[in-house]
């Protein structure tokens, strides 16, 4: 049985429809990408997953236990941690505070965070509003992190960072899996970084999976219909 499992999944804002029929599965220690251009229903399907967005038709299984209809907290306790798009880190709190904030028991505590991340550590008591754009996304990182997931959700998790920084989160996602053997959903229009850390691929075209497989059988031809601008 996967760890994650999400099957026509349909959903709607109001009387707009935005999923049209989603397939996506996650095993135990993989990393799925899911990929697509704008506005093609990746972060509908976060949504749905941490059941923000309710589905009209589908399931959501995850660890066996369907979520379809629980509250958003439930399913986080579950074991869904997610990295959301745009940081949202506590401004005025500190940086230790931001990752104590919804801290689980578990491997991932502050110092295994520190450890991933040295630059929190050497700004704990800095605010999170005063940090860079890189250094918010690493403590956006280590506050999913603390809460013990079986499964990390990262949702645009490179956007818009200095190149640099992005090959620090991207170090960082590929020692989660080689050496946490943690399971990852990534949302990321970089194939080039994808393929180093991914398992497999899911690619979304208006609100429906229209291929998935093996991320290196994720030829040129697929990859300019379906990702390309």
């Amino acid at each position: 049985m996967s760890l994650l499992e999400m099957r026509g999944i349909e959903a709607s804002y109001g009387a707009s429809q935005a999923l049209f029929g989603v397939d996506l599965s996650v095993e135990a220690g993989e990393v799925v990408a899911l990929m697509g251009r704008n506005g093609m229903g990746k972060s509908s399907t976060i949504k749905v997953l941490f059941q923000m967005l309710k589905a009209v038709r589908g399931s959501v299984r995850f660890a066996g236990r369907d979520l379809v209809g629980v509250p958003s907290h439930v399913a986080a306790r579950a074991g869904l941690g997610l990295v959301p798009e745009g940081r949202r880190c506590f401004g005025p709190l500190t940086v230790q505070e931001n990752l104590i904030a919804a801290a689980r028991p578990g491997h991932w505590d502050v110092a295994a965070v520190s450890a991933l991340f040295p630059r929190l550590a050497e700004r704990r008591d800095q605010v999170a509003r005063s940090l860079s754009g890189g250094e918010q996304q690493m403590l956006a990182i280590g506050r999913a992190l603390m809460t013990n997931p079986r499964l990390l959700v990262l949702d645009e998790a490179t956007e818009g960072l200095a190149p640099v920084v992005r090959q620090e989160i991207w170090a960082a996602l590929g020692t989660l899996k080689v050496e946490a053997g943690l399971s990852l959903l990534v949302v990321d229009k970089s194939l080039a970084e994808l393929s180093r850390i991914a398992d497999r691929a899911v690619v979304l075209e208006r609100g429906r999976s229209v291929w998935s497989g093996e991320i290196a059988a994720l030829s040129s031809d697929i990859a300019d219909t379906y990702l390309g601008v």
